[in-house]
């Protein structure tokens, strides 16, 4: 695929299902990660894959998360927060590790992060996979990120749903239109 269709067709996935990135596919989704523009080469990427029965543990973590948060929650809502990571067959967390106090400065090292996110989404693209980036109150929760390995100070940048995009057909899954890009830019005049 052309770089320039690649990014032009790009699209959030709506539905996925199996298959899942291989672990060939995932290796190539990060190796794209980690050559995100890098300023100080803090490298503050941090990412976590989660697949099969760990993506209904996850829910669980979700979940017992979202109770923590809201003790009155209602059973309906832990119901749907524990469903949400069987979205698809895998999910991979991505992270921000800022160096606080460090001379890059912390907006930098968190959009490094991000830039190394959307690499990703841009390479699942690329090798024929569907993808989703999701947040949410889990993506803020300091008990999910250390449940998964991150320090609680860390930046969870997206939860990132890989798969096989099923979600095409009925208008109410496709995608929704983007703007004109030129109405997003001005130029200055000095």
């Amino acid at each position: 695929m052309d770089a320039l269709d690649l990014l032009l067709t790009r699209e959030s996935a709506l539905k996925l299902d199996a298959p899942a990135p291989s672990e060939a596919d995932l290796d190539k989704m990060f190796q794209s990660a980690v050559r995100a523009p890098d300023h100080g080469r803090l490298r503050p990427w941090r990412f976590v894959v989660i697949e099969g029965d760990k993506r209904a543990r996850l829910g669980d973590l979700m979940a017992d998360a979202m109770r923590n948060r809201d003790p009155n929650v209602s059973e309906d809502m832990l119901v749907r927060e524990r469903a949400k990571p069987l979205r698809a067959p895998t999910i991979v967390v991505a992270a921000a590790r800022v160096q606080k106090g460090h001379r890059i400065p912390e907006c930098e090292q968190i959009a490094s992060a991000a830039a190394a996110t959307q690499n990703i989404m841009l390479a699942a693209h690329a090798l024929g996979y569907g993808a989703m980036w999701k947040t949410g109150e889990p993506a803020y929760d300091p008990t999910v990120k250390t449940a998964l390995g991150l320090n609680a100070d860390d930046e969870i940048m997206g939860f990132l749903y890989l798969g096989t995009n099923t979600g095409t057909g009925a208008p109410a899954s496709r995608p929704a239109p983007r703007p004109a890009a030129r109405d997003q830019v001005t130029v200055w005049a000095g």
